[in-house]
């Protein structure tokens, strides 16, 4: 009866670890940039409500605001959304990644080169993705926090 996996020396199994390991920086990025997202999505889900609270409080131009801003805010959460799932999907990918490059340690002869290539291309487009949304929330965040005029209390000379 043949083992299912050769025999492998203590050495090749540390130098397997470190290879399948490498990406796994990527997955402390990623984790980063989720806790990021994270916060802003509580913190747009947080103005949001103070909102609602003073939509039936407002009347003309105020409420006029409140709407457009919930409008905009409605957008950010989507936008925000968007990158917290492309984010999680790059973290699968990477770690779909990491089990491939451990099995192709112990095996050996496993041709799945292209596999290990493609799936770490995946995790990046990914990641891209998730990095192009945020980009978008924080312009449209940056747009509304245009303070106005009348806030300014600039001396006209």
């Amino acid at each position: 009866m043949t083992p299912a996996l050769p025999a492998i020396a203590s050495s090749e199994i540390v130098t397997v670890l470190q290879t399948a390991m490498a990406p796994a920086f990527l997955l402390v990025g990623l984790g980063a940039m989720l806790a990021l997202f994270a916060g802003r999505l509580a913190r747009i889900i947080d103005r949001s409500r103070v909102l609602q609270d003073l939509f039936g409080q407002t009347e003309g131009k105020e409420h006029d605001l409140i709407v457009n801003e919930l409008h905009d805010l409605q957008k950010r959460i989507k936008l925000v959304n968007s990158a917290i799932y492309l984010s999680v999907i790059s973290a699968i990918v990477v770690c779909v990644l990491i089990g491939l490059l451990f099995t192709m340690g112990l095996v050996g002869n496993l041709p799945l080169d292209q596999v290990v290539a493609g799936a770490f291309l995946v995790a990046v487009i990914l990641l891209s993705m998730a990095l192009v949304q945020f980009l978008r929330e924080v312009r449209i965040g940056i747009r509304d926090f245009m303070i106005r005029e009348e806030f300014l209390e600039r001396d006209e000379k």
